[in-house]
């Protein structure tokens, strides 16, 4: 009897120890719980293209009443300028119409990288009505082009645009930011001939 009271009280002792050990490593590995990993920092925001960060150029493109326009980076960092080139003429009120209308967007500009864009200062319907005498058609003597309604834009005169008589505008309308002329030019050449641009 004294025997099997004592490898009783001894069972009972392990079974009380072995019990403890594992609620204790149990409770150490529910509090000491860590990523493998540290979580990676979000990436920046791009931000908008400094003024100063852009060169703008605009020139005779070779068709009737179209410019060829363009936009290079040359920070060192990628930023975000207007999905639209924001093209006004003279003292005319408004500015050149995307087709399709696009909304609030932006685009992408890596680091020394230029965009491309065409705009028409004058439809095919406006053509033939000055030709006819009856139309709206205005002239004048210079452009503006511009990335962001808060830039300042550049001012490009008629003479530097081959048109040394003046920009005539009726209904311009513009393609957007293309990554190549080519895009650009293959944007305008899908109008339909009444205003309206795929892109």
């Amino acid at each position: 009897m004294l025997t099997r009271t004592v490898l009783a009280t001894s069972a009972a002792a392990l079974l009380v120890s072995a019990t403890g050990a594992a609620t204790g490593v149990a409770a150490a590995a529910s509090t000491d719980i860590r990523p493998t990993h540290p979580a990676a920092a979000p990436a920046a925001a791009l931000k908008p293209c400094a003024e100063k960060a852009l060169t703008l150029k605009a020139a005779a493109s070779g068709q009737d009443h179209v410019l060829r326009l363009s936009v290079k980076n040359h920070s060192s960092r990628a930023c975000l300028v207007d999905r639209v080139p924001l093209v006004t003429y003279g003292d005319l009120d408004g500015a050149a119409v995307p087709f399709p209308l696009s909304g609030s967007s932006t685009y992408k500009l890596d680091a020394g990288k230029t965009a491309h864009a065409v705009v028409r200062s004058l439809s095919a319907s406006g053509d033939s009505d000055s030709a006819s005498g009856d139309s709206d058609v205005r002239s004048v003597g210079y452009v503006v082009v511009a990335t962001n309604p808060e830039h300042d834009g550049k001012k490009f005169t008629a003479a530097s645009l081959s048109e040394p008589g003046g920009l005539r505008v009726w209904m311009p309308v513009t393609t957007l930011w293309q990554t190549t002329p080519a895009r650009a030019d293959e944007a305008l050449a899908e109008s339909d001939g009444a205003g309206i641009l795929q892109v």
